[in-house]
């Protein structure tokens, strides 16, 4: 997802209805896999209690150097290995993560142009071999997706072929403006959200090859919002969070 802010703006019947005097505002760097659900389920807590989330989405690497390196927040959202370096480090309570779903990788091409067959590992490397163009990225997806070409003995021959973004959008649009055979890969969820713009999901991966990046929840060591950070998390881990993150793909 776009590293750019993303502002949840809660509407003032809404505080009101929710004794929006105590609400607060809660600051979350999230990493950008979980979108689809994160979203409407800070909406329903904002809903529930009044406090407003505030997020903003960078890949999992940019999330370790930024907390890390002392960037003020509330609530972190990266898989538990990212959450196990910053609570090392004091950045976040570690005691307090909370798990809230896993995603696949999926494959997607632009509307109208031919739909490989992802139905096997042999029909998957099929496909990587005969695209024009093989976009993917630098982050999660794109370190697994690395691996997975080098298993099935297609680096080489795609390294020519091969366009790498630091970011899971940067991908999608990149495929979604192109002209050729090109498909590109990211996490499934993320596809979702680009099926409007001009792209199609052609699957996830075999099952044989697929791989979840798992993703938690943790409040920030010494957040200023300490107390609406914690419940929170509580709410993404909770039923109502979990259901809503699987409503929109999150496993």
């Amino acid at each position: 997802m776009r590293s750019s802010v993303r502002f949840l703006v809660a509407a003032v019947a809404g505080l009101l209805l929710s004794g929006g005097a105590g609400a607060a505002t809660i600051e979350v760097l999230s990493a950008g896999a979980v979108e689809p659900g994160l979203l409407p389920a800070a909406e329903a807590f904002r809903r529930e209690t009044g406090h407003e989330a505030r997020i903003r989405f960078a890949t999992a690497p940019a999330i370790r150097q930024r907390v890390g390196g002392g960037e003020t927040l509330d609530l972190v959202i990266a898989p538990p290995a990212v959450l196990d370096d910053l609570a090392k480090l004091r950045r976040v309570d570690g005691d307090a993560r909370v798990p809230i779903g896993k995603v696949g990788v999926g494959a997607t091409v632009r509307e109208g142009a031919p739909q490989p067959d992802l139905r096997t590992v042999e029909a998957l490397k099929r496909a990587v071999l005969g695209a024009e163009t093989v976009v993917y990225n630098r982050a999660s997806t794109g370190l697994y997706l690395e691996k997975l070409f080098e298993r099935l003995g297609v680096t080489e021959a795609i390294a020519a072929r091969s366009v790498r973004y630091p970011d899971g959008a940067s991908v999608l649009e990149h495929v979604a403006k192109g002209t050729g055979r090109e498909i590109g890969f990211g996490a499934i969820t993320e596809i979702m959200l680009f099926r409007d713009k001009g792209l199609r999901l052609v699957g996830p991966l075999p099952a044989e090859v697929q791989n979840y990046t798992t993703y938690a929840a943790a409040p920030a060591a010494g957040a200023a919002n300490a107390e609406a950070a914690r419940a929170f998390v509580r709410f993404l881990g909770g039923p109502a969070g979990r259901a809503i993150f699987a409503a929109h793909g999150v496993e």
